[in-house]
């Protein structure tokens, strides 16, 4: 007994376990519905409501509804929870006859991913009226009939179901005539022959039948019944099956044989002649099945496809010659094969996705199905293996794609993701599907430039504005990440701002110079630019940039000796017994440029006497080319040209006075030793071209006027005060220093010069040289007369007065 009472008490528990599971079942689906025809935008329900979800995360959470079928009727509002209608529904073109029309949706949601199934059911409406299969029907019946017989007539269909279908038929007002309200009516109405008929009376009758549909208000449909009052035809046909049911491979070709159709009638001739009808073809079945009147074979004319009908329902009508008919039904339900390769539908992408995602992030969810059934519809998903990618399955037949590898955009811009989906059918079809996805930018590198120090030659007088140079950094970063931007380190250069002195383009990194250098200030300087890229936040780097300044030929040669033209007037004294290589004079000269820039070179340019004198091309030593004779001029002016290396050179002229004498007293006059220039080389040619046509006796005329000349002209020991010989240049006891471009014979002379006129006149006294005036004489000023100069030692006293 208690082995029983135990047994019976786990029954009760598997029981309790089993309602409680059928119980979670039935309450996991949701179910609703909705009149069909009804207008977009209907409410239907509220899934929020039903499923205690917070209305306000929906959209957050990616709520919708999914539909497996062409059109969408129904969605989620995603601000109220609601499920809505979105397009027409259609019962009929949906569900046929099918007492009930059920639609089946996934309602999901992500983070977290949740799946509901939600059923639609499409209630009927009264939207369509009855519909006879032909517009008129005739009818042939011998007169012979007795009251009573009946005649069937294909009845009417109504696309509606339930209480909108045919409830009733109405026939026209006749006195032979009326409808058996008991019939079938699903396949067939009979009419009643009330009382006999009469050819000869009346040959024809027409009757009006109207079929009534049970909605509110009622639809109505009519056909013409053509009663043609005929000889006795009293047998139906009768088919050999009242039904027939086959199977059809739904990848037949158009043509193929469905099945035949076979019908007798006893009676002969007209009436035994049999025409096979398919009544009430549907816009699906009308183009896809056909029948051949006479034969009764069922020929399939279109394409078939399991996922869209797996089966087809049709109603033959067998019509003797007489009217009789007869009816049996056809099923031929369609074969699965395996013709529909798997569809992979992309639910969800994050496009791009930053380079430093976290492993395991979700990149996307994907939805696989195959139309087909059975083990044609399993399918399997695969990536290839050398992404950083995994696809993982999730609920049902959903994948989730996630990161397995860290991403850098600076190595892998974007990867295609190919996802193969592959059924279980044989042989197996598969489809892919490839995501681009894109790794977005993260700021994670700063600038790097080709060169940490570099070296940037710029010539001096450059224009303000000139380009020194130009550095580039490198970021691999991407569009603002990446854009480089260049700017100066401040700092300074001598106490002076750098920026005064250089700028950089920001965003070419081309370094002008602000201002002209000038070599001969400063030679070099250093200067950091600093790159910065544009992130958030940014990142930079440094680097040095030498700036050397190279000298250009910007500086003529200065002369140093002689004095400038202007200043005051230098003149040397050569001694008349000075050889051949003795050493007249020396031009010194500077140049501020630097290397080649400040090679000088010296050059005789004009001479009084051109073959006397010669200048060292690099020390300006001007000496005496030949012996010094007594017929050489006195006065000889030299014109000496100075120039530097320089492309192109620059050069400076002086000119060096010199007079050959051995003393004072023998010079005629020092009044302007200066050498006049030709005016131009034009006039020199003009001068050459009037002395060549000029006749002999003009040449003859002009010799005897210079020897006259020559013989009146007599030495003068007066000079113009004009020209002087500074006691700077000839001081006393001028001695020669070797190589410093001086006398190498020491003269002196004692000679005092007013500051009067241009005509003051001064008496030369004496010229003395090392042999005439010992090392231990003075020269001095008389202390009572201020224009008189003594000049005492133990020998002699001279004296040197001004004459007015």
């Amino acid at each position: 007994m208690s082995t029983t009472l135990d047994s019976f008490n786990k029954w009760r528990i598997w029981a309790v376990i089993l309602y409680l599971f059928l119980a979670h079942a039935i309450a996991a689906d949701l179910r609703y519905s909705v009149p069909e025809e009804t207008s977009t935008k209907y409410t239907i329900g509220s899934l929020s409501k039903d499923l205690n979800l917070d209305s306000k995360g929906l959209r957050s959470r990616k709520a919708r509804l999914d539909y497996q079928g062409e059109r969408r009727y129904c969605g989620v509002d995603l601000d109220s929870g609601r499920i809505v209608v979105l397009q027409r529904i259609d019962r009929e073109a949906l569900c046929g006859t099918t007492s009930n029309c059920l639609l089946h949706f996934e309602f999901i949601l992500e983070n977290p991913l949740e799946l509901h199934n939600v059923i639609l059911e499409v209630l009927d409406v009264n939207d369509n009226a009855p519909v006879f299969p032909k517009d008129s029907i005739k009818l042939e019946i011998s007169e012979t009939a007795s009251t009573g017989s009946k005649f069937q007539i294909a009845c009417a269909r109504d696309g509606d179901i339930g209480i909108n279908s045919v409830k009733s038929y109405i026939l026209s007002q006749n006195k032979h005539f009326d409808v058996d309200a008991r019939s079938n009516r699903d396949r067939y109405v009979d009419i009643v022959l009330k009382s006999s008929l009469d050819r000869e009376t009346e040959a024809e009758h027409t009757l009006i039948l109207t079929a009534l549909d049970g909605g509110n208000p009622p639809r109505s449909g009519t056909v013409v019944v053509h009663v043609i009052v005929m000889d006795i035809n009293d047998n139906t046909p009768v088919f050999s099956q009242s039904s027939y049911k086959v199977e059809l491979f739904e990848n037949s070709p158009p043509g193929t044989t469905v099945v035949k159709i076979t019908a007798t009638d006893l009676d002969e001739g007209a009436n035994g002649l049999i025409t096979y009808y398919i009544n009430h073809l549907s816009d699906r079945t009308n183009n896809i099945f056909q029948i051949d009147e006479k034969s009764g074979e069922i020929l399939l004319m279109g394409q078939l496809d399991h996922e869209r009908a797996s089966a087809y329902e049709m109603e033959i009508q067998a019509e003797d010659g007489g009217g009789q008919t007869s009816h049996c039904k056809v099923l031929v339900e369609i074969v699965d094969v395996n013709d529909n390769a798997p569809l992979i539908t992309v639910k969800t992408v994050t496009n791009p996705i930053p380079e430093n995602t976290a492993l395991g992030s979700e990149v996307a969810i994907l939805n696989v199905k195959d139309h087909d059934s059975g083990e044609n519809s399993r399918v399997s998903c695969s990536i290839p293996t050398n992404l950083p990618f995994k696809l993982q399955p999730s609920i049902k037949n959903y994948f989730t794609l996630v990161t397995i590898a860290f991403l850098d955009r600076e190595i892998v811009t974007e990867y295609n993701v190919t996802i193969t989906a592959t059924d279980g059918g044989t042989p197996s079809l598969f489809s892919t599907t490839t995501l681009n996805i894109q790794v977005a930018d993260v700021n994670d590198n700063p600038p790097v430039f080709e060169h940490q120090i570099f070296s940037a030659y710029v010539a001096e007088n450059n224009k303000p504005g000139t380009s020194v140079c130009s550095v580039t950094a490198r970021d691999p970063d991407w569009r603002q990440n990446g854009t480089v931007l260049y700017s100066l380190v401040p700092s300074e250069v001598n106490g002076v701002p750098v920026s005064s002195f250089l700028s950089v383009n920001g965003d070419t990194g081309v370094i002008h110079a602000v201002r002209s250098f000038d070599y001969e200030q400063f030679r070099n300087f250093k200067v950091q630019v600093v790159a910065r890229d544009n992130g958030s936040p940014p990142l930079s780097s440094n680097m040095t940039v030498s700036v050397f300044i190279s000298d250009e030929n910007d500086n003529s040669p200065q002369i140093l000796y002689p004095a400038p033209e202007g200043k005051s007037l230098m003149t040397e004294m050569v001694p008349k017994a000075a050889l051949s290589g003795s050493l007249v004079s020396k031009v010194i000269a500077v140049d501020a440029d630097s290397g080649q820039n400040a090679w000088l070179s010296y050059h005789i340019i004009k001479s009084t006497d051109p073959g006397l004198f010669t200048i060292g091309l690099h020390t300006g030593e001007i000496r005496a080319q030949r012996d010094i004779a007594e017929s050489d001029n006195m006065k000889q002016n030299l014109v000496i040209s100075v120039k530097d290396n320089g492309q192109p050179p620059l050069s400076t002229t002086c000119s060096v006075y010199l007079l050959i004498s051995d003393n004072l007293a023998e010079v005629p006059e020092l009044k302007d030793m200066t050498y006049e220039e030709n005016n131009s080389n034009l006039t020199s040619y003009l001068i050459i071209a009037l002395v060549a046509v000029s006749t002999f006796f003009l040449t003859f005329i002009i010799l005897i006027l210079a020897v006259r000349f020559c013989h009146r002209r007599k030495p003068r020991l007066l000079f113009d005060g004009a020209v002087a010989i500074p006691s700077a240049y000839l001081p006393p006891n001028y001695a020669e220093v070797e190589g410093a471009g001086t006398l190498r014979s020491s003269y002196n002379y004692d000679a005092y010069l007013t500051t009067g006129s241009r005509t003051s006149d001064f008496k030369f006294v004496r010229s003395y040289n090392d042999n005439t005036l010992p090392a231990e004489c003075t020269l001095r000023k008389s202390p009572d007369d201020s224009n008189i100069i003594n000049f005492t030692d133990a020998c002699t006293t001279l004296e040197v007065r001004h004459l007015n």
